[in-house]
């Protein structure tokens, strides 16, 4: 399976038949982002759409503030007691784990993927795994195979 492959940090051609579910991953968790970013800003309203986008793996006493951009939203994991300020993007194919307790400023960047120098349109990713009690200031860009381990403080 691609995302398996994904995770695993093994080399996937964007072009082949095999990354056909990726895709359609891509084009789902893009209307849902779309969804919640054109949907009234109450927890009521979000909170839904949130857990469509997450695979209903979003605990209740977790959160993630509007506007977001998450391309892979079957590959991203949320803890407990997470907050998540607004303008979040996650490029998650390779996975994203965020441990129980972070939180996260707005306009936070966590980036799985890059592509092979020589041929653009292989992918190699590296997952991302934030640990608990995590504060990740505002603008930080985490890149791929970085472990942040717990009570770390990361700014821009």
């Amino acid at each position: 399976m691609v995302f398996e492959k994904l995770k695993n940090g093994e080399s996937v051609d964007m072009f082949a038949e095999e990354y056909q579910p990726a895709v359609e991953e891509l084009n789902r968790s893009s209307k849902i982002c779309w969804k919640i970013g054109q949907t009234e800003p109450e927890p009521a309203n979000i909170r839904p759409l949130l857990k469509e986008l997450l695979f209903n793996t979003l605990p209740d006493s977790s959160y993630i503030m509007p506007p977001l951009q998450i391309d892979f939203g079957m590959q991203v994991s949320i803890a407990k007691n997470v907050f998540i300020n607004h303008s979040l993007t996650l490029m998650s194919a390779g996975g994203i784990e965020i441990g129980e307790g972070t939180q996260i400023g707005p306009q936070v960047t966590m980036v799985t993927t890059n592509h092979d120098f020589n041929q653009r349109n292989v992918l190699n990713c590296r997952g991302i795994k934030i640990g608990r009690n995590v504060w990740i200031g505002a603008r930080a860009t985490i890149m791929p195979g970085v472990t942040v381990g717990d009570n770390a403080v990361i700014s821009s």
